[in-house]
């Protein structure tokens, strides 16, 4: 069975160290791609050399480094314009117990 990526804002980051994630972000520096999270917060993405980020909203799905860093392994792209809270009360259900088994953080 594939590894399921959970769904993270940056305040989740670090539960899942050396693990693959997905993290909704803006983009707020694009040399060294500084993102803001869901939930506010700032993470770096280590890019991929191919990366080429055209719209301000995308989501990273990477290996976690550290609490504050994702290195990515691939990028889509979800547009201008996006609702940050709404992705953050996704990402907070996600990790809620109660959903354990339906988004299989649970055996």
């Amino acid at each position: 069975m594939a590894e399921i990526a959970p769904r993270v804002n940056s305040a989740r980051l670090g539960q899942y160290v050396s693990r693959t994630v997905r993290l909704t972000c803006k983009t707020l520096k694009a040399l060294l791609l500084f993102v803001q999270a869901s939930d506010g917060g700032e993470v770096q993405v280590r890019l991929l050399r191919e990366a080429n980020m055209t719209t301000a909203y995308i989501e990273v799905i990477g290996s976690v480094i550290d609490a504050s860093t994702i290195r990515m392994m691939a990028c889509i792209d979800l547009g201008n314009e996006l609702d940050m809270k709404l992705v953050n009360d996704v990402v907070e259900l996600w990790h809620d117990p109660r959903f354990a088994k339906m988004v299989g953080l649970e055996a």
